[in-house]
């Protein structure tokens, strides 16, 4: 559900300005994703009506260009090994502003030849970054500002397996894809300053960006596929994607009631001025 509705204000806020909306498998993890998940994604979406312009390449066929981006920071110098385990980083440094996120704290930062050469495992690339504070303006949440020494530390780029880390790989496809907007979970706001950091150094345009409010379980809870909180197949056995758009739409703040919608005639009445900006605790039900 959380998946839909984030793709449902993009897929609105591009419909209603008359844009190209792009569709890209994140399949970086190898273990965590499959054609098959990418095919029941497509179902889900053309279910409730959300098309896309074109779809670009995955993310699994795209390792040359994350090479690319990766040997040109690395020949700027700001590229290093990490050998650091996890429970070794967290145990260096504490969760920042109650997030489970951990402030790296550099131990492998300046490391000699000699030491990096008696270390008994694979490495993780990390980037340096500077103690510069980076803000971003963000179309919903308004400004956001992090001073990147402090609030993330040097940041992974690339995995000891060889799998390119999520920030560095998003930033590389956005701008190979000619993304402009891009609108996405309000839990992704911390990463958006590092990423702004990687366009600058590569050289490339950033986005814009909104991120969208979370959406949460009754207790609280935040909805996870995991978990199997309301799942889409199940629903839609019970029920209609207008009713299920509706509901999400009023929830969201661009309905006044909980009435059935299709996604076309949302975005003719569409305004990002009218989303709300705090989590949604969504109050979901449906005929037995």
């Amino acid at each position: 559900m959380g998946n839909l509705f984030s793709f449902l204000l993009a897929w609105c806020a591009v419909r209603s300005e008359n844009g190209e909306m792009v569709l890209r498998m994140e399949d970086l993890d190898p273990q965590r994703t499959s054609a098959e998940f990418a095919a029941l994604i497509r179902r889900d979406l053309l279910a409730f009506g959300l098309d896309w312009d074109r779809e670009v390449p995955c993310q699994s066929t795209r390792t040359a260009a994350y090479d690319a981006a990766f040997e040109k920071l690395n020949a700027m110098g700001l590229i290093y090994p990490c050998y650091c385990s996890r429970s070794e980083v967290h145990a260096a440094s504490a969760p920042h502003l109650g997030q489970s996120e951990f402030v790296y704290a550099g131990t492998c930062r300046d490391l000699t030849e000699a030491q990096r050469a008696a270390k008994k495992r694979l490495p993780a690339w990390r980037l340096r970054v500077p103690a510069e504070e980076w803000t971003v303006h963000d179309g919903l949440q308004g400004d956001y500002a992090e001073l990147l020494s402090r609030d993330c530390g040097d940041f992974v780029v690339r995995r000891a397996d060889g799998v390119y880390a999520y920030q560095l790989a998003v930033v590389v496809d956005d701008a190979d894809n000619g993304v402009t907007q891009v609108v996405r979970g309000r839990d992704l706001l911390a990463s958006t300053p590092r990423q702004r950091y990687l366009f600058s150094l590569l050289g490339r345009p950033a986005p814009e960006y909104w991120h969208v409010p979370l959406l949460l379980a009754p207790d609280g809870r935040r909805l996870s596929k995991r978990d199997g909180d309301l799942d889409l197949g199940t629903l839609l056995e019970r029920t209609t994607p207008e009713a299920i758009i509706g509901a999400l739409a009023f929830s969201a703040g661009l309905l006044e009631k909980n009435e059935a919608i299709s996604a076309r005639e949302l975005a003719a009445i569409f305004d990002w001025k009218n989303v709300r900006k705090a989590d949604i605790c969504l109050q979901f039900t449906v005929p037995l």
